[in-house]
Protein backbone atom coordinates (compact mmCIF):
# COMPACT_ATOMS: atom_id res chain seq x y z
CA UNK A 1 0.00 0.00 0.00
CA UNK A 2 1.40 3.42 -0.90
CA UNK A 3 1.64 6.33 1.55
CA UNK A 4 -1.77 7.89 1.20
CA UNK A 5 -4.39 10.04 2.89
CA UNK A 6 -7.20 7.65 2.09
CA UNK A 7 -7.78 3.93 2.14
CA UNK A 8 -9.47 1.16 0.24
CA UNK A 9 -12.31 -0.15 2.42
CA UNK A 10 -12.62 0.51 6.14
CA UNK A 11 -10.31 -2.36 7.14
CA UNK A 12 -7.28 -0.09 6.76
CA UNK A 13 -8.41 2.42 9.37
CA UNK A 14 -6.10 0.83 11.94
CA UNK A 15 -3.10 2.19 10.03
CA UNK A 16 -3.85 5.80 10.99
CA UNK A 17 -0.67 6.47 12.95
CA UNK A 18 1.58 5.86 9.95
CA UNK A 19 -0.67 7.51 7.43
CA UNK A 20 -0.79 10.99 8.88
CA UNK A 21 2.89 11.78 8.96
CA UNK A 22 2.63 15.31 7.58
CA UNK A 23 5.27 16.38 5.05
CA UNK A 24 7.46 19.12 6.46
CA UNK A 25 8.12 22.70 5.45
CA UNK A 26 11.67 23.97 5.80
CA UNK A 27 11.55 27.75 6.18
CA UNK A 28 14.18 30.01 4.64
CA UNK A 29 15.51 32.88 6.76
CA UNK A 30 15.27 36.28 6.19
CA UNK A 31 -13.30 36.07 -4.94
CA UNK A 32 -13.78 35.63 -8.24
CA UNK A 33 -14.66 32.18 -9.55
CA UNK A 34 -12.27 30.08 -11.55
CA UNK A 35 -12.41 29.81 -15.31
CA UNK A 36 -13.44 26.28 -16.26
CA UNK A 37 -10.78 24.06 -17.82
CA UNK A 38 -10.80 23.58 -21.60
CA UNK A 39 -13.50 21.10 -22.60
CA UNK A 40 -15.54 21.65 -19.41
CA UNK A 41 -19.31 21.45 -19.59
CA UNK A 42 -21.93 22.72 -17.17
CA UNK A 43 -23.37 20.13 -14.80
CA UNK A 44 -26.95 20.08 -13.48
CA UNK A 45 -25.83 22.43 -10.66
CA UNK A 46 -24.82 25.05 -13.25
CA UNK A 47 -21.17 24.68 -12.27
CA UNK A 48 -18.46 23.43 -14.66
CA UNK A 49 -17.51 19.76 -14.90
CA UNK A 50 -14.82 18.81 -14.23
CA UNK A 51 -13.83 21.18 -11.40
CA UNK A 52 -11.76 21.02 -8.23
CA UNK A 53 -13.13 21.13 -4.69
CA UNK A 54 -11.95 19.85 -1.30
CA UNK A 55 -13.25 17.57 1.42
CA UNK A 56 -15.18 19.44 4.11
CA UNK A 57 -14.91 16.75 6.80
CA UNK A 58 -12.12 14.59 8.22
CA UNK A 59 -14.11 11.37 7.61
CA UNK A 60 -15.75 11.04 4.19
CA UNK A 61 -17.16 7.86 2.70
CA UNK A 62 -16.87 7.47 -1.07
CA UNK A 63 -19.44 5.03 -2.42
CA UNK A 64 -19.55 2.96 -5.59
CA UNK A 65 -22.76 4.71 -6.65
CA UNK A 66 -24.78 7.88 -5.97
CA UNK A 67 -26.87 6.95 -2.90
CA UNK A 68 -26.59 5.58 0.63
CA UNK A 69 -27.73 2.18 -0.65
CA UNK A 70 -24.36 1.69 -2.42
CA UNK A 71 -21.45 0.22 -0.44
CA UNK A 72 -18.56 2.35 0.78
CA UNK A 73 -15.50 1.83 -1.40
CA UNK A 74 -13.14 4.43 0.14
CA UNK A 75 -12.82 6.14 3.49
CA UNK A 76 -11.07 9.51 3.31
CA UNK A 77 -9.54 10.75 6.55
CA UNK A 78 -8.18 14.18 5.65
CA UNK A 79 -10.25 17.37 5.71
CA UNK A 80 -9.08 19.74 2.98
CA UNK A 81 -7.92 16.99 0.61
CA UNK A 82 -8.37 18.32 -2.93
CA UNK A 83 -10.66 16.28 -5.19
CA UNK A 84 -11.85 16.69 -8.74
CA UNK A 85 -15.61 16.60 -9.33
CA UNK A 86 -16.31 14.64 -12.51
CA UNK A 87 -20.09 14.10 -12.47
CA UNK A 88 -23.23 15.23 -10.65
CA UNK A 89 -26.37 13.27 -9.86
CA UNK A 90 -28.97 14.83 -7.57
CA UNK A 91 -27.06 15.63 -4.33
CA UNK A 92 -24.17 13.29 -5.20
CA UNK A 93 -20.84 14.12 -6.81
CA UNK A 94 -18.50 11.65 -8.48
CA UNK A 95 -14.99 12.60 -7.42
CA UNK A 96 -11.44 11.64 -8.34
CA UNK A 97 -8.69 11.84 -5.74
CA UNK A 98 -5.00 12.66 -6.31
CA UNK A 99 -4.18 8.94 -6.74
CA UNK A 100 -6.81 8.61 -9.50
CA UNK A 101 -9.41 6.64 -7.51
CA UNK A 102 -13.05 7.56 -8.07
CA UNK A 103 -16.19 7.37 -5.96
CA UNK A 104 -19.48 9.10 -5.13
CA UNK A 105 -19.72 11.60 -2.23
CA UNK A 106 -22.69 13.62 -1.01
CA UNK A 107 -22.24 17.29 -1.86
CA UNK A 108 -22.62 18.39 1.78
CA UNK A 109 -19.23 16.76 2.44
CA UNK A 110 -17.50 18.91 -0.21
CA UNK A 111 -16.29 22.49 -0.04
CA UNK A 112 -15.67 25.00 -2.80
CA UNK A 113 -12.50 26.02 -0.92
CA UNK A 114 -9.60 25.33 -3.25
CA UNK A 115 -6.70 23.33 -1.94
CA UNK A 116 -3.82 21.69 -3.75
CA UNK A 117 -1.20 19.02 -3.22
CA UNK A 118 2.38 19.80 -4.12
CA UNK A 119 3.76 17.32 -6.69
CA UNK A 120 2.09 14.17 -5.33
CA UNK A 121 3.80 12.19 -8.12
CA UNK A 122 7.12 12.99 -6.38
CA UNK A 123 6.01 11.68 -2.94
CA UNK A 124 8.67 9.61 -1.22
CA UNK A 125 11.50 11.13 -3.24
CA UNK A 126 14.17 13.37 -1.79
CA UNK A 127 12.94 16.53 -3.51
CA UNK A 128 12.31 20.02 -2.15
CA UNK A 129 10.08 22.38 -4.09
CA UNK A 130 10.64 26.11 -3.58
CA UNK A 131 7.83 28.33 -2.41
CA UNK A 132 8.69 31.70 -3.98
CA UNK A 133 8.15 35.21 -2.59
CA UNK A 134 6.57 36.22 -5.91
CA UNK A 135 5.74 34.49 -9.19
CA UNK A 136 8.81 33.81 -11.33
CA UNK A 137 11.74 31.42 -11.59
CA UNK A 138 14.22 34.00 -10.33
CA UNK A 139 12.16 35.01 -7.28
CA UNK A 140 13.56 34.39 -3.81
CA UNK A 141 12.47 31.16 -2.07
CA UNK A 142 10.67 31.71 1.25
CA UNK A 143 10.36 27.99 2.07
CA UNK A 144 11.00 24.55 0.61
CA UNK A 145 8.11 22.09 0.44
CA UNK A 146 8.13 18.32 0.45
CA UNK A 147 6.01 16.60 -2.21
CA UNK A 148 2.57 15.65 -0.93
CA UNK A 149 1.97 18.60 1.37
CA UNK A 150 -1.52 20.16 1.14
CA UNK A 151 -2.03 23.91 1.05
CA UNK A 152 -4.78 26.40 0.32
CA UNK A 153 -4.78 27.87 -3.17
CA UNK A 154 -5.36 31.62 -3.03
CA UNK A 155 -4.97 32.38 -6.75
CA UNK A 156 -3.46 31.08 -9.98
CA UNK A 157 -2.36 33.25 -12.90
CA UNK A 158 -2.07 30.44 -15.45
CA UNK A 159 1.61 29.77 -14.70
CA UNK A 160 2.00 30.25 -10.93
CA UNK A 161 -0.31 29.64 -7.94
CA UNK A 162 -0.25 31.63 -4.72
CA UNK A 163 -0.68 29.20 -1.84
CA UNK A 164 -0.60 29.06 1.97
CA UNK A 165 1.05 26.26 3.94
CA UNK A 166 0.98 26.31 7.76
CA UNK A 167 1.45 30.07 7.96
CA UNK A 168 3.83 30.31 5.00
CA UNK A 169 2.51 32.08 1.92
CA UNK A 170 4.11 32.21 -1.49
CA UNK A 171 4.04 31.15 -5.12
CA UNK A 172 4.61 27.75 -6.68
CA UNK A 173 4.77 26.73 -10.32
CA UNK A 174 1.22 25.75 -11.34
CA UNK A 175 2.48 22.57 -13.05
CA UNK A 176 3.56 21.31 -9.60
CA UNK A 177 0.09 21.61 -8.03
CA UNK A 178 -2.60 18.92 -8.15
CA UNK A 179 -5.72 20.99 -7.52
CA UNK A 180 -5.42 23.55 -10.34
CA UNK A 181 -5.71 22.86 -14.05
CA UNK A 182 -2.81 23.81 -16.34
CA UNK A 183 -3.34 27.39 -17.48
CA UNK A 184 -6.33 27.90 -15.14
CA UNK A 185 -6.93 31.44 -13.90
CA UNK A 186 -8.26 31.58 -10.36
CA UNK A 187 -8.65 34.13 -7.55
CA UNK A 188 -10.42 33.51 -4.25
Amino acid sequence: MSFSLFFRKAVYVTLLGAVFAVPAIRTMHGGASAAPPPGATLGPSGLPLPRFASLKADRVNARVGPSLSYPVDWLYLKEGLPVEILQEYDTWRKIRDPDGSEGWVNKILLSGRRTGIVAPWQKGKSVEIPLKAEPGKEARAVAFLQPGIIGQIRSCNGTWCEMSFSGHRGWINQNLVWGAYPGELFKD
